[in-house]
């Protein structure tokens, strides 16, 4: 069968799940023994051509939750035209944002919305294949018109219209090319949460932020909001272990009310923080904005949880947020985060995007570094969160030097898993779950 007559011919589904918890990596006030998980999904096709990989990111119970809303979206993408989803992803993407009956469990947002992202994305990763590039070169190089006609503008135009979005980006394109050679040179700056787990010990803690300073990182992330004795006592331990000359930023998970955000944040003043991230419901813009105007000049970020495009934009008018944090599975996918991008460069406010889970780091460089090379233009106060484990599982895994993510070269959006991976921790049938689960199941 040729190309152009190539067929969607089945989306596969798996439960992924590691075993974070067991070294409590990932631990944070709001979740303290995650297992990183993937509802992951393989766009299958007729041909001979290569296949999309996409998933969406939770942190164990549940995964299978978010599996099955995968599943639901079946019909809508079986039977494409492979060359009609590469040459418009967006068209999928309408489709399924705008089925009423699935709208109506949203809408566009929660489960569903980010069962929609995950398929979007395996579109993109799809397209990027066959496309024979990485997908931040396969954005940064697109017609601005094109980019354009990606992007759902319903509840956006009070605050971006499509001509602002089209000039934005044909004006982002000036000097693409001696970028795109800086960003091959040097790479897209990074900071870290590794040493910053609420879970690990002071001497761990400690241990890994020395580290992180000889490996090149200027930030550093904590997480924080448990117990305020306890942040102030792990803050002065980080601060005395990165010296006055590092970035130190603070993650609250939405932990806290509003005004018990505002008294903690200046608690933990004296560490100088640089942020302080989701410090109270994503869903609060108001309290965003009394936050931000209680702490200065700590700035406030957040976005992780942020459920779609009109909740950012809401964040960015009522000036609630200094660093908008988009992530690249929460949200629509693609499509919906090329929105975000834009709101925020309309705004003029630094993305740096949320990446600790399972996959996060692989898929958000794509759009840092294209928003580098087409949009915003500059990597000044921008960065994109580094996490050091599970990399390995993928087929074309990030690589960090000097502080520094190394332009991905393989062509798509980098969210291929290793066949064995998934024969080992898809749950509960995986050889180290099964094993796992047989040994919790013995008599004592």
């Amino acid at each position: 069968m040729s190309a152009t007559t190539a067929r969607i011919t089945a989306v596969e589904t798996h439960d992924l799940r590691f075993p974070t918890s067991r070294e409590l990596d990932g631990s944070d006030a709001m979740n303290p023994s995650p297992d990183y998980s993937a509802a992951y999904l393989v766009l299958r096709t007729s041909d001979d051509g290569p296949e999309g990989h996409g998933f969406t990111f939770t942190i164990g119970r549940g995964n299978e939750v978010q599996v099955a809303a995968i599943d639901t979206l079946r019909a809508h993408v079986v039977g494409r035209s492979v060359a009609g989803l590469c040459a418009d992803p967006g068209s999928l993407y309408r489709d399924l944002i705008g089925d009423s009956q699935l709208r109506w469990l949203g809408p566009e947002k929660g489960v569903l919305h980010m069962a929609v992202g995950a398929v979007v994305n395996a579109v993109w990763d799809l397209a990027a294949k066959r496309a024979g590039r990485p997908l931040w070169q396969l954005l940064a190089e697109a017609d601005p018109a094109w980019l354009v006609s990606q992007i759902d503008f319903r509840y956006l135009s009070d605050a971006l219209t499509p001509e602002e979005a089209l000039a934005l980006l044909t004006r982002g394109r000036r000097g693409a090319e001696q970028r795109t050679a800086e960003l091959l040179r040097r790479g897209y700056p990074a900071y870290t949460t590794s040493p910053g787990w609420l879970g690990y010990s002071d001497e761990k803690l400690t241990r890994l932020a020395v580290q992180a300073v000889a490996d090149g990182f200027t930030q550093i992330k904590l997480k924080v909001g448990a117990d305020l004795a306890d942040d102030l006592r792990r803050c002065r331990a980080a601060r005395a272990a990165v010296g006055p000359g590092i970035r130190l930023a603070v993650d609250a998970n939405q932990r806290w009310d509003v005004a018990q955000a505002i008294e903690w944040t200046n608690a933990l003043a004296e560490f100088d923080p640089y942020w302080i991230e989701e410090p109270t419901s994503p869903d609060d813009v108001l309290g965003h904005a009394a936050i931000r105007a209680g702490v200065g000049p700590v700035k406030v970020a957040t976005g992780e949880h942020v459920q779609n495009r009109i909740v950012f934009k809401q964040l960015l008018q009522a000036g609630a947020i200094d660093i908008l944090q988009l992530d690249a599975a929460r949200v629509g996918g693609v499509n919906e985060n090329l929105a975000v991008l834009l709101l925020a460069a309309k705004f003029g406010v630094p993305v740096c995007p949320h990446a600790g889970g399972v996959g996060l780091c692989e898929l958000v460089q794509h759009l840092s570094m294209f928003d580098f090379l087409a949009l915003s233009g500059s990597t000044e106060d921008r960065m994109i969160e580094y996490v050091d484990h599970l990399h390995e599982h993928f087929l074309d895994p990030v690589v960090v030097e000097a502080g520094h993510y190394r332009a991905p070269t393989r062509p798509g959006f980098s969210a291929e898993i290793h066949r064995s991976t998934i024969d080992t921790y898809r749950y509960p049938d995986g050889s180290f779950w099964a094993a796992d689960l047989a040994r919790t199941e013995q008599p004592a």
